[in-house]
């Protein structure tokens, strides 16, 4: 077959991506690996992860805050910054591109992974895969992107920092929370480079076999309700009664502003034109069994729809479609900018980026939406598709002590370890990170060094909204 110039190039460009994550051949033994990694250690000492210092160049947050609002939906850009401003976790969660900026200038030993590029603790939960299992894994991709292994893991374990203070936990708990994540991530990582490469890629958490480990009994308790709540709540039982209006003859979305709310009353043929070829856009990102039984589906209706911190501002809608009357589909439809490490880790090699976050899910998720594709609008905006909810269960971390502060630490530095095996090469990672605890204590250190950064960082946001050079819009609690 003769491919086109163009396709040749984006092949190729493809293929280099893919070598970027690969810093040594495959044909190395794990021994071989594991000695590679050893002697990064030379050009890179694990002990100098411990250190966090603001360059005396430092961009100001408050103007990559602004930077980061560009592009995004004017209107809701002031809730963006409400958001921010309830705490310095909440600022945290925001201001990824802040901290992306800052972690460009930090040590990284070499090695590349598919990284999430927004791994703190709140974008894991609980959702269904395709064949209905709970598992539990890592949810929010929107920045995904080939970058340094140690950027995930240090935005992860201050993130348990920032989440200990929030709770009001000590500092040595915050602490011993932030070890608990980075040494369950450098022991699993070792784990997984002694498997085979299918067990890998196969690995993943079971809800129902996590459950009795939990150890808390009242968490417990409390996290087998949500699970079952969740597995009754049906879309047909649950989310259609709650989202859609069937008072009239044409079945509609519920508005509730200002988190969901139409906009198309006065341009209703553009704005339907241009779903409709959106739409098929989006349906041609998909494999062929998957198109049929979309194709079973109708377009009923869609509405914006406000979604969490990091997002909040980038359009966002609810899509609701109908196969029959007692038969509805929701899916979501996230836009997709470019990630927030691109300026530090290289461009995407997809054209599209919400294929960038498509093929970045699959890359790393043990199990991905059964719906999931990308599209492209008129007006030039790349987005990503997926179903809304679908059984999802949301992690209370605001109700954590130490104790589940540290097991919930320890599940997720295992989520980030197997998403990170399945796209670099684990016994070199492992080589480098060793079986001392030296490097825990060094990642522990800069958490807590850079979770200090954010609390100043948020005083900058909070003096710009009194002195009135942010707008802010704050939510009913």
């Amino acid at each position: 077959m003769i491919r086109s110039t163009g396709t040749s190039r984006a092949l190729a460009a493809r293929q280099v991506s893919q070598e970027k994550l690969r810093a040594f051949p495959s044909r190395l033994s794990r021994a071989e690996l594991f000695a590679k990694g050893e002697e990064l250690r030379a050009q890179c000492p694990r002990s100098s992860h411990a250190v966090w210092k603001p360059p005396k160049d430092r961009i100001n947050p408050l103007s990559l805050i602004k930077e980061s609002g560009q592009g995004r939906l004017p209107e809701l850009v002031p809730i963006r910054h409400g958001r921010m401003m309830k705490s310095p976790f909440t600022f945290y969660r925001g201001a990824a591109l802040n901290m992306a900026a800052d972690l460009a200038a930090t040590p990284a030993s070499g090695p590349r992974v598919q990284a999430c590029g927004d791994a703190h603790l709140l974008n894991f939960g609980v959702y269904a895969t395709p064949e209905r299992r709970l598992i539990f894994d890592i949810n929010d991709l929107d920045e995904t992107l080939p970058a340094p292994w140690e950027w995930d893991l240090k935005r992860l374990a201050a993130s348990f920092v920032l989440a200990c203070r929030s709770n009001g936990l000590s500092e040595d708990d915050a602490r011993d929370s932030a070890l608990a994540c980075v040494r369950s991530y450098r022991e699993h990582m070792a784990e997984f480079s002694r498997m085979r490469t299918l067990d890998v890629w196969y690995a993943s958490v079971d809800v129902e076999e996590a459950l009795p480990q939990i150890k808390n009994p009242e968490t417990r308790k409390r996290f087998r309700k949500r699970l079952a709540k969740a597995r009754k709540q049906s879309v047909v039982e649950h989310d259609f009664p709650k989202l859609a209006d069937t008072a009239s003859e044409s079945v509609t979305i519920k508005d509730n502003p200002p988190l969901i709310y139409h906009w198309h009353e006065f341009r209703k043929r553009e704005y339907e034109a241009n779903l409709r070829q959106g739409f098929a856009r989006y349906r041609d990102s998909l494999p062929e069994e998957r198109r049929l039984l979309l194709d079973r589906f109708e377009i009923k209706d869609m509405a914006v729809k406000v979604v969490g911190v990091g997002s909040v501002g980038t359009f966002c809608a609810i899509l609701l479609l109908m196969a029959a009357e007692d038969d509805p589909l929701f899916l979501q439809i996230k836009e997709a900018n470019a990630s927030v490490l691109e300026a530090y880790a290289g461009k995407s090699v997809y054209p599209n980026h919400g294929e960038r976050v498509v093929r970045g899910c699959l890359l790393i998720q043990s199990a991905s939406d059964l719906f999931l594709g990308w599209s492209e609008g008129k007006l030039g905006r790349q987005f990503y598709v997926r179903q809304l909810r679908d059984m999802k269960t949301k992690i209370l971390v605001e109700l954590f002590g130490l104790s589940d502060m540290t097991q919930y630490a320890e599940i997720c530095g295992f989520t980030l370890a197997r998403a990170h095996a399945r796209s670099g090469q684990s016994a070199l990672m492992s080589g480098y990170m060793g079986q001392s605890d030296s490097f825990d204590k060094a990642i522990a250190a800069f958490s807590i060094a850079y979770a200090d950064q954010s609390e100043k960082d948020h005083a900058v946001l909070m003096k710009a909204v009194r002195n009135g050079d942010l707008e802010v819009v704050t939510e009913p609690e």
